[in-house]
């Protein structure tokens, strides 16, 4: 049965959820940027601190001090109350989300439901802020967006029945926890047959999120911005908090369902323990913190060099409490969960860096004639190899 943890632990996870992630976005779309500056060979953000480390600060504080502006003509209170509406849904899913074995708000019997229910709620935000401002470029964003919706949301509901097939439960603790005692990550389950409505769960989630090649409501080449175009400030930065909330949302699903959640590769092989558990994420943070001193030295700014070091310090500081068993047998699936969902996020910013933007009727293609029949394919072949087994 689905269990929920102590007050304290869902107030204070909430919390952080609230006050963190809006941070932690940030530096979502400082790495977007630089990985795709890499993908570009350019350099990307490297004005604001030391290789542009302060730049999420700064993007920050610009957008709260911009000025707000609402259309003499917009419908001024949906205007203003929509992209609340995507903010809101978006954390809110954050709520049944297993961060680690013991640090989540709640377990519900119907989790992943509630991610479903949150999520399709939340493209209403988008849908009142196209129509609220008035405007013709924003409306057609947010029809784009509504259609979009329709002919992904279908595929991507396949490829989760055929996890919660596997799975038996609708509980996100309980999915990891069946995969823990299977001793497998279900996406090598029925003869690694589980693959491909993983491949089809990310394809439908990353049109889920309105990301590129998916992002039509939004294509600035014919719609200047689509449903945002008249927002700005506070209110333009709601809307991108959603997003990347949602693309983190998304990212937790697949990796709940598909790769294990919190749980270490080969959970069931005891030798691997101490190597996977204990050695490799203190040699991540300790050498990812390493290696920016060989930066320091690049840099001419007295300020930013002790910035950078810093910011060095505290990275290898992170990686010790990971070689102190007690301390590590607390974080370690949290460490576990956040490396895997990175992973996930990283294929999205590649897909980005990759694709060019499709155009309208190819993405209804590709949802109707291709997607929503590989979901349904793969739900009756995983189906009947589970009934082999």
């Amino acid at each position: 049965m689905p269990t929920s943890p102590p007050l304290l632990i869902s107030l204070a996870v909430t919390i952080a959820v609230i006050a963190i992630f809006p941070l932690m976005a940030g530096y979502i779309v400082l790495i977007e940027r630089k990985v795709l500056a890499d993908f570009q060979v350019r350099l990307g953000p490297m004005r604001v601190g030391p290789h542009g480390l302060l730049q999420p600060i700064a993007d920050a504080l610009k957008l709260l001090l911009k000025e707000d502006i609402i259309p003499t003509d917009a419908d001024q209170g949906i205007f203003w109350f929509a992209p609340i509406i995507s903010t809101f849904t978006a954390l809110s899913a954050f709520s049944v989300l297993p961060l680690s074995n013991w640090l989540y708000v709640a377990d519900v019997n119907v989790g992943i439901l509630v991610i479903l229910a949150m999520s399709s709620v939340g493209i209403l935000g988008i849908i009142l802020g196209g129509w609220s401002s008035n405007s013709h470029y924003p409306l057609l964003g947010a029809l784009r967006s509504a259609a979009q919706l329709v002919s992904y949301e279908v595929a991507l509901s396949f490829s989760l029945l055929s996890g919660l097939m596997v799975a038996g439960t609708l509980s996100m603790q309980g999915i990891i926890k069946a995969q823990q005692e299977r001793h497998i990550w279900f996406i090598f389950e029925n003869y690694c047959f589980m693959i491909v409505p993983f491949v089809v769960y990310i394809i439908a989630a990353t049109a889920e999120t309105n990301r590129a090649p998916f992002d039509l409501p939004e294509a600035e080449s014919e719609l200047v911005a689509g449903f945002h175009t008249e927002y700005s400030g506070f209110r333009w930065a709601l809307y991108f908090l959603a997003e990347y909330a949602n693309i983190f949302v998304v990212s937790s699903v697949a990796v709940t369902l598909f790769w294990g959640g919190w749980l270490r590769p080969f959970p069931s092989v005891a030798w691997l323990e101490i190597p996977l558990d204990m050695v490799f994420p203190a040699l991540l943070f300790i050498g990812s913190g390493a290696s920016c001193f060989v930066l320091v030295k690049k840099l001419k700014d007295p300020i930013q060099q002790k910035t950078l070091v810093g910011a060095a310090i505290l990275c290898m500081l992170v990686g010790v409490p990971f070689l102190i068993p007690l301390v590590n047998a607390a974080i370690i699936g949290l460490f576990w969960f956040m490396f895997k969902v990175a992973v996930i996020v990283y294929i999205m910013i590649w897909f980005r860096g990759t694709f060019p933007r499709f155009r309208y009727d190819q993405l209804m293609d590709i949802g109707w004639k291709y997607m929503i029949p590989i979901g349904i394919g793969a739900l009756v072949v995983n189906a009947i190899l589970g009934m082999t087994k």
